[in-house]
Parts: C-alpha cells; sequence; structure tokens
C-alpha cells in the first residue's frame, strides 16, 4: 500500500511540474549519484590569468558609474548607516535584514552562526548536503558569502568620505581562499554565487582605481569570478527546469552581465548571448500577463524588480535592447506591487515566502518598505510613482528623472484586480485590502489562498504570519508554510494542500470563481477555490468579503461545500493588536459562536520569530460568518 501511494503521489507530482521537471530530476539524480555531475564540475583548477586588470579597466563596458569620482548621489552621512557600518567592522551582521549574528572579525565562511555547524569545505559540492536538521538552515552560511553587506560598507566610503577598499577587498580575497573552486557549501547553490560575482562587481567599479585593487588583486577576483560563471552556466538547466523561479532569472541575468561586462573573459560572448536570451525567457514566463509573479510572494517579486532595474539600466548604457516584453513585463510588475503597498511606510502585506531578500541595499529604508526598489526602476520606466520623496537608490543607478512621467497609480481607482495571479485589492484612505483568489498553475510555497490581509490607518492588523525558516522543526514549518499561519479556512486541522517534502505541495488549490465589485455602500469580494482533496474530492472553499465604503467593518461570510459531515472547520485571524477589533460570529444556523484566542506565531522578518494572537472561531456546520469591526 505503501509503494501504491508513493506512486500515486508521484504522479501527482508529474502532473502539477510536468514530465520534463520529472526526467529532469530523475536523471539529474542519477548523475549525481553515480559521480558523472561531479565530473562536469572540476575541483579546484589551476590557476590562470584570464584577464589583466589593464584590459578589464580599458574595455568600452559602462556600469552605473565607472569609478567612484564618477558618483553624483547627495551626501548624506546618516547615523543608522555609521551603527551598520561599525557593526560589520566589528564582526556583527544584520542577517536577512534582521537579526544580528557575531561573525567574527576573522571570517569563517563554513560555519552556520544560527547552530555552530561547520561544513566541510574541501568536500566538492555535490557531496555537500543542503537540508539536514543537525546543520541548520544553510541561508545562514550563504548569507554573508552573498556579499550583500558590502554596499554598506561602500555607502559608508562615500556619504563618509572614508576609503574601505582594503576592508572590502580583504573580505573577497579571505573568501576566495577558503572555498576551492566547486567546493563546499557556496558552490552549492547558483543563485548564492551570481549574487556573489554581481556584489563583486559593484565593488570592482566603485573601487576601480583604487591603489588597493593591484594587478595580484585582481588576478585572483578574475579566477574567481569566470570559474564562478563557469559553474552557473554548466548548471543553469537546474534552475531553468528544476526550480524556475527568481533563481532562474537571478542566474540567467548574471551570465548576460557577466559576458557583458568582462567581455574578454573566456566563453564571455557565449555567457551573455545565452543568458541574454533565458532571461527574456524566464521573465516571459515567471511574470504573468497582469504582472504578478509565479512565487505569489512579495518578498520575491521584488527580488526580479531588482534585478530588472539592474537588467534594464545597464543593458540601455551599453546600447542593448531586450524584446519588448521585458519592460512590458517591468512597467506591469510595478504597478501590482504599488498597488498593494500601504503609503504610509511602503510596506507590503507580508504574503508568500519571506527569506529576507534584498540583494542590492542603496538606501537606509527599513527592510520592509519597498519604495526605493519600486521608485528606482519607475524612473528608468519614466513612470511616476508618487513617493514623497526621492530616495538614495536612484541616484546610484544614474538615471535622471524626465520631465514627463506616467503615474503607475490610476487616479480616483480604488478596486484593482489581477485575475492571472489571483489578487484583488481594494485601497481606500483609511483602509486596504487584499485577498488572495487564484489557482496554482505553477509551484506554490504556502498554503494560503483567501487569505485576507487588512491594513487600517497604516498598520496591518489583519497579517500573513510570514515564513521564519525553511528548514527548522516539522511542526514550526508546517505552520509557517501552512494554512493556520493565514486569514482563511482550515477543515480540522488539515492544511488546504497535502504536504510533501520540502517544498512540495500535492493537491493544488484551484480557484473557479472569482471576482471584485462595489454597490452604492459597499466592495463585494466572491471567491471559490477547489480544497482540502486529500481529506474528500470534491470540497470548495467559498468566500465573500462584505465591506463597508468609508469604514473599518467587514463582513467575511465561509462555506464549505461538500465538507464530510461532522468534520469542524476553524475560521482563523491573526492579529498583533487584538484589543483593536471586535467580533460578531455566527454559523449557518445563526448560534453565536466565541473565540478561542491564543498565543500564535509572526515573523515579519526571516529567523525572527515573535508572538502575536490567533482568533479562532470554530463550528461543525459548513458556514461561518463574522463581522469584523476596528475601533
Amino acid at each position: 500500500m505503501s509503494s501504491l501511494n508513493t506512486m500515486m503521489k508521484g504522479i501527482k507530482v508529474a502532473r502539477n511540474m510536468g514530465w520534463r521537471y520529472m526526467a529532469f530530476r530523475s536523471v539529474h539524480e542519477l548523475n549525481k549519484r553515480t559521480g558523472r555531475l561531479k565530473k562536469r564540475f572540476p575541483q579546484a583548477p589551476p590557476f590562470q590569468r584570464y584577464l589583466s586588470l589593464r584590459t578589464w579597466k580599458e574595455q568600452p563596458a559602462r556600469f552605473f558609474f565607472q569609478r567612484k569620482e564618477d558618483i553624483t548621489v547627495p551626501r548624506h552621512p546618516s547615523d543608522a548607516l555609521a551603527a551598520r557600518f561599525n557593526q560589520i567592522k566589528a564582526g556583527q551582521l544584520s542577517f536577512f535584514n534582521g537579526a544580528t549574528f557575531s561573525v567574527g572579525k576573522e571570517n569563517n565562511w563554513m560555519k552556520n552562526p544560527d547552530t555552530g555547524f561547520e561544513y566541510e569545505g574541501k568536500r566538492h559540492w555535490t557531496e555537500i548536503n543542503d537540508y539536514s536538521r543537525e546543520a541548520g538552515d544553510i541561508k545562514f552560511v550563504w548569507e554573508k558569502a552573498r556579499f550583500a553587506y558590502l554596499y554598506d560598507i561602500i555607502r559608508y566610503d562615500y556619504h563618509f568620505k572614508e576609503d574601505c577598499a582594503e576592508m572590502v577587498f580583504a573580505d573577497i580575497l579571505s573568501w576566495i581562499k577558503a572555498n576551492a573552486v566547486n567546493c563546499g557549501p557556496h558552490y552549492k547553490c547558483s543563485q548564492e554565487i551570481s549574487l556573489r560575482v554581481l556584489n563583486w562587481t559593484f565593488a570592482l567599479y566603485y573601487y576601480r582605481d583604487s591603489p588597493v585593487l593591484t594587478e595580484d588583486v585582481f588576478d585572483h577576483i578574475q579566477y574567481a569570478i569566470y570559474w564562478q560563471l563557469h559553474h552557473v552556466y554548466h548548471n543553469i538547466n537546474f534552475s531553468r527546469i528544476a526550480v524556475r523561479n527568481n533563481h532562474a532569472i537571478t542566474e540567467t541575468l548574471a551570465l548576460y552581465l557577466g559576458g557583458l561586462l568582462y567581455p574578454s573573459l573566456p566563453d564571455a560572448a557565449t555567457w551573455k548571448a545565452a543568458g541574454k536570451r533565458w532571461f527574456e525567457q524566464e521573465i516571459n514566463y515567471q511574470v504573468y500577463e497582469d504582472g504578478t509573479f509565479l512565487q505569489f510572494s512579495m518578498n520575491y517579486h521584488r527580488v526580479v524588480i531588482q534585478l530588472l532595474t539592474w537588467a534594464l539600466r545597464l543593458a540601455s548604457l551599453n546600447n542593448e535592447t531586450f524584446v519588448p516584453g521585458v519592460k512590458e513585463k517591468a512597467a506591469k510588475s510595478l504597478r501590482f506591487l504599488r498597488v498593494c503597498m500601504n503609503d504610509s511606510n511602503g510596506w507590503l502585506p507580508n504574503y508568500g515566502a519571506n527569506d529576507g531578500a534584498l540583494f542590492f541595499r542603496l538606501s537606509d529604508q527599513h527592510y520592509r518598505d519597498y519604495r526605493p526598489q519600486l521608485q528606482a526602476l519607475a524612473v528608468l520606466l519614466d513612470m511616476e510613482a508618487e513617493f514623497p520623496e526621492t530616495y538614495e537608490d536612484v541616484y546610484w543607478y544614474g538615471k535622471k528623472q524626465t520631465a514627463t512621467l506616467a503615474p503607475v497609480l490610476e487616479k480616483g481607482k480604488s478596486l484593482y484586480e489581477f485575475p492571472a495571479g489571483g489578487y484583488y485589492v481594494c485601497r481606500e484612505p483609511d483602509t486596504l485590502t487584499f485577498l488572495r483568489c487564484g489557482s496554482h498553475h505553477d509551484r506554490p510555497s504556502q498554503a494560503d489562498n483567501l487569505h485576507l490581509d487588512v491594513w487600517y490607518k497604516g498598520e496591518n492588523v489583519l497579517m500573513d504570519a510570514g515564513s521564519y525558516k525553511y528548514n527548522t522543526d516539522e511542526q514550526t514549518l508546517r505552520y509557517f508554510m501552512g494554512t493556520a499561519s493565514h486569514n482563511t479556512v482550515m477543515l480540522e486541522d488539515y492544511d488546504q494542500m497535502e504536504k510533501g517534502p520540502r517544498f512540495i505541495w500535492y493537491n493544488w488549490t484551484m480557484s473557479s470563481r472569482a471576482k471584485l465589485y462595489e454597490t452604492a455602500d459597499e466592495i463585494i469580494w466572491e471567491g471559490t477555490i477547489s480544497a482540502f482533496q486529500h481529506v474528500a474530492p470534491d470540497i470548495t472553499h467559498y468566500r465573500q468579503v462584505r465591506k463597508k465604503k468609508g469604514e473599518p467593518v467587514w463582513v467575511v461570510r465561509d462555506y464549505l461545500q461538500h465538507k464530510p459531515f461532522g468534520r469542524m472547520i476553524q475560521q482563523r485571524w491573526h492579529t498583533c493588536v487584538p484589543e483593536k477589533f471586535r467580533w460578531k460570529t455566527v454559523d449557518r444556523e445563526g448560534i453565536l459562536l466565541h473565540a478561542q484566542k491564543q498565543h500564535g506565531m509572526y515573523s515579519s522578518l526571516y529567523g525572527v520569530k515573535e508572538v502575536q494572537e490567533e482568533i479562532i472561531f470554530t463550528t461543525t456546520a459548513d458556514s461561518i460568518t463574522t463581522e469584523i469591526s476596528l475601533i
């Protein structure tokens, strides 16, 4: 029976992901186990000078700036920036733009600061286990090795008129010395490799004329850049077939920019041409026609925004263009995220996987504030995002705002529908109401359909609990990835979809109906999804939300059609301000239901877990209606 069950689940995965995915994963695993994959990626190849410092300086490719002296960012030596720099200098690093960990002044690139586990740096990357309970979440090892913290150092250097070149290159050389090519945990993920190359490139241009950047220093860096891009190119099908998300966009862009900015490297022309073509294909596939993104995650959609900013600006500076669809998808992505934004602080719903990714931080704004990144892209697209100030990011990319700008938001419009991704948003002066009701044609990471997110006077009063960690104990992992941490309905303790291993879900939820409309007095959302198919095959969840115009009052009706008789349903709500709510809840028969209150978990930032309050209403009837009022 167990083997039959395994086979049936395999068929479900194949139906969801496609037989091409299944075939690739099977062949990839076979190549890994037999050692054939290992042979394709040589360990510690002998040093070779592929590109001299002089040749690189003389090549014609243009960056956002050619050297430090070209930068026209208004100087603002802020206390916040000085504090972050001093933390880094003292061996303290803010992980995932959240909690600070001590990594020491002497870098141990193999150590997980969260668990203390040390990876074997001399083992081939194919032999590294990236999902080990003993090791903990490998993202804690990867975080510093992305070198995203270099932006804090470079900005400090610029705003305080200091010279931090020695500090920056010492860290880069330390990493190169500790990480033989294709060995250890830092060659395990091609996206991490790609980000490292992009961030090193930013530093190389900034310190292009520094006396610290000697021929010897550059020799080590060009060797490491070549072999890292070589790795990305030869492993690209894993991201483009097996993963197919922001990893693939990052990696294909790194190949294009690697070929563009280091044209004298061997294979650079091949990387550039293939990377550009693949990047265009990934943007076309991954960003839906309405501007929503296949990962169903605000955090990862911002990653795409930043990658598009790099792509469009550097292509333009080098007199190159992408197919028209890239710029169109960029503008639509910008509009979607701007619609979902709380205007008072630039935060968006904590919806979908949130691992703290902000690869290119170029301002002092909070990680959850999306305005700097959206504004930078808006300026490139000659659009007006309507923010109260010009953020520093815009200046670093070097594009001046034009006189006439097209507005991102439509004047006077309050209702927005994004049916391809399944998002329905109402923007009023005091409230932002967000409902997800969509079909999953691409892999979901969380069982969160029909989640309702509410903001009132700038505060996220009904929120998504977030992600916390991708590798933690089973109970915590299920809570954050599952239905329990969202403002929707559970059938007893079952998630909307059946959980498989790691990031796999079976029985993806699908929407059969979704609409947003208004009457003279109300705004109304309606949506129906197939759900809980692992409990019974015909169950559907219908949700209707009615909001009084101009008032903080919502009436939410949930109906589970074909629910097995006697089974309990839970309507769940998550808030950090329970004292601001009034609840009135009844079941189908009009019987008043009393709230069960308990402590839940909340993770606004990856790796950080806080307490919030859960309000739960339960009944064995098939329908629950709750009137929610804010005071």
